[in-house]
């Protein structure tokens, strides 16, 4: 039995170009359209999955309907000499009437079911006259909104109303963060306070304790010698009631 003949219809149909620089992402469109009266899933693959962002990269397609899958070329280093080898893969099959789940379809899909088409992936970098023509169109860009500006001046003014109202959640919010950051402020200062207190009483309690050991040691001190002439006065005593009697 033969290989079916792919149902959707490409754009582009053989080669997949990417225009540089490639410096950042380059993004090509592949459109599928659905010519038939069934509906059809589809998978695109890629030789070099590492380098392409495919989105989406699986799905349905309904009956006349057409689909824009966006591919997008991650950075690289170009070398123009360098010949491209990618390639892409749009691969399809019809869908069952009562489908639920389109990974179900393409693991229990016969060989002879599957429908694919392939393109080979051109890299191009921009002519001299794209650039020329890139410059004149950023040029005439001033002229064609000079020349609009009466048509514009309406959106104009709603643009600027929803500046001011942005504008103003901005202000509105800058005030409640400095609301927060004085309260903060505050809090921090009375922290620095409790602190001060805090070794200030126990400085206080050290001293106090300090002064009431000297104190101590000066009352122990004061009190030797009075201990001292009350016990001479006894001897004294003693020694004048020998000779009296």
């Amino acid at each position: 039995m033969s290989k079916l003949e792919q149902i959707l219809i490409l754009e582009p149909s053989s080669d997949l170009k990417f225009k540089g620089p490639f410096t950042d992402v380059v993004m090509a469109n592949l459109k599928l359209k659905n010519p038939s009266e069934r509906r059809v899933c589809f998978k695109v693959k890629t030789t070099a999955p590492r380098r392409y962002c495919v989105r989406p990269n699986s799905g349905i397609i309904e009956p006349g309907a057409t689909l824009t899958i966006s591919v997008m070329l991650q950075p690289f280093d170009y070398d123009p000499n360098e010949k491209s080898k990618h390639k892409f893969m749009v691969q399809t099959i019809f869908a069952p009437p009562a489908i639920t789940d389109p990974e179900t379809v393409w693991k229990e899909a016969k060989p002879d079911d599957l429908m694919d088409s392939k393109l080979r992936c051109v890299f191009e970098l921009p002519s001299e006259n794209d650039k020329v023509n890139d410059v004149d169109a950023v040029k005439a860009t001033p002229a064609l909104n000079s020349s609009k500006a009466d048509g514009l001046s309406a959106p104009k003014s709603v643009s600027g109303a929803l500046d001011d109202s942005e504008m103003k959640k901005i202000v509105d919010e800058c005030k409640r963060l400095q609301i927060q950051v004085g309260k903060l402020s505050e809090e921090n200062r009375q922290l620095k306070d409790e602190g001060l207190r805090l070794r200030k009483t126990q400085r206080s309690d050290h001293r106090t304790s300090n002064s009431n050991s000297l104190i101590g040691r000066e009352s122990s001190a004061s009190s030797l010698p009075s201990l001292l002439v009350v016990i001479a006065a006894l001897f004294i005593g003693f020694f004048l009631a020998k000779f009296i009697l």
